[in-house]
């Protein structure tokens, strides 16, 4: 076709604007795709250090003329050229080449290596965040004061951290980090937490905030098993009983000595701003900020982790449902905050890129969400030493379309393995610089 077709010219007439197929291998260049729009005389520089003659080009991809002559043939060498010094071109080339591809590898080793400590270090501290709350849950009768003051200094310890360092990222984690009954506060917490700096709450309110999340169904322990989580079939008894679950949290966090604002966001963390929540149908500014922030992911993380895994929607299904249907149950302040820091394409979305590819958004940046972090299916890159691909540094590169998962084709389904849970965590986004010469 007219709009995909292209030709070869000599490297030598490379240009800032061309857009350019490298056919190479993965490993053998150090750009984000072999497909890109050469932005700078730096890239044509790495480009010619490849060893390659001539290059493949896009004409309807790429900017205006400064015109090309496509028909040309690669320049002639200079005549009186003597054998040995084309030779020992040719060996020089072959030396740059080896070397270019040996930094490479190092290289790729080393971002491989980063990416899985970081990853590791998230899910380690998540886990030991579910075992605190499980500690908590075993000995907030026993132990109610005690109970408070662990939770406060981990708390404390959250809010410092993300007030302190600047940009943060909320990280998918790896799938079965913990039980349901952990595992939603651990994820209310962080979400809840993070969206609470983008609103801009002071440190004091943050602890506040965090304390509820972490704390707002310790109610639930004082209920049956049958009744700890909501389903559509509750007899009228059955959703009375759920219902009683706020108020039993009340009660103990009242034992517990926790702060009245702590208290007030547990007590309304089921209320919505239309008056359509429970127990006491409150609206608008009768329900505190951290209350409105604490219901909105509340509704969030019960869509992506429902009691019944497969009543489960996709993290971009959930955003967009809340959106289009239930706008109007959250403030409106909160939920475009919400949106702006978790992006179009939640942590967990499965998509397909502008090239066709498919991926997994792992993590997003709460300043910068429309340029998320993904892992990209690639059939030549064993899946164990895939790279976590920055938007950012692909700026010819987005996202199509969210899929979901069941419509990905097998190999990208086993290579990508989407979540079934979506656990969730917050480390600091790090600018570092792309890799040199990528595009």
């Amino acid at each position: 076709m007219e709009e995909t077709r292209s030709e070869v010219i000599d490297i030598d007439r490379l240009q800032p604007g061309m857009y350019i197929e490298l056919d190479l291998g993965w490993m053998a260049h150090p750009f984000p795709t072999g497909s890109f729009k050469i932005t700078s005389d730096k890239q044509i520089e790495i480009i010619r250090g490849l060893g390659r003659k001539q290059i493949r080009y896009v004409p309807s991809k790429s900017d205006p003329p400064q015109a090309v002559d496509a028909s040309s043939t690669a320049t002639a060498a200079p005549a009186g050229t003597e054998a040995s010094q084309a030779q020992a071109a040719a060996s020089q080339q072959r030396a740059q080449r080896l070397a270019l591809e040996q930094q490479l590898r190092q290289q790729r080793t080393k971002q491989l290596a980063t990416q899985q400590r970081d990853l590791a270090v998230c899910e380690r501290r998540f886990g030991q965040t579910v075992r605190q709350y499980k500690q908590a849950v075993e000995q907030v009768h026993s132990q109610p004061r005690e109970v408070m003051a662990q939770c406060q200094t981990l708390v404390s310890g959250y809010v410092a951290e993300m007030l302190d360092t600047g940009e943060s990222c909320i990280r998918l984690l790896s799938d079965g980090m913990g039980d349901k009954l952990a595992m939603h506060p651990v994820n209310i917490s962080i979400i809840s937490l993070l969206l609470g700096k983008q609103l801009g709450l002071n440190a004091a309110d943050m602890t506040d905030l965090g304390l509820a999340a972490f704390l707002h169904d310790i109610g639930k322990l004082e209920l049956p098993d049958r009744v700890h989580w909501l389903e559509d079939g509750f007899t009228a008894h059955e959703l009375k009983a759920y219902q009683e679950h706020v108020a039993k949290g009340v009660l103990l966090g009242k034992h517990m000595a926790l702060p009245t604002g702590t208290l007030l966001a547990i007590a309304q963390h089921h209320e919505m701003v239309d008056g359509s929540g429970f127990p006491v149908r409150l609206k608008g500014d009768a329900m505190t900020l951290p209350a409105k922030i604490l219901s909105l992911v509340n509704r969030y993380e019960n869509l992506c982790n429902p009691a019944r895994p497969s009543a489960a929607v996709t993290p971009h299904e959930a955003l967009a449902l809340i959106f289009a249907q239930f706008k109007t149950r959250f403030d409106a302040t909160v939920l475009g905050g919400f949106i702006r820091m978790m992006g179009v394409y939640p942590p967990g979305s499965v998509v397909q890129l502008s090239d066709e590819r498919y991926g997994m958004v792992v993590s997003v940046n709460s300043a910068r969400p429309l340029k998320p972090n993904l892992i990209v299916f690639d059939a030549k890159v064993p899946k164990h030493e895939a790279l976590i691909l920055d938007l950012e540094t692909a700026p010819d590169l987005g996202i199509k379309r969210s899929l979901k998962p069941a419509a990905l084709p097998r190999a990208a389904l086993d290579y990508l393995s989407p979540r079934q849970r979506m656990c969730y965590f917050f480390e600091r986004a790090v600018d570092a610089p792309p890799p040199e010469g990528s595009p």
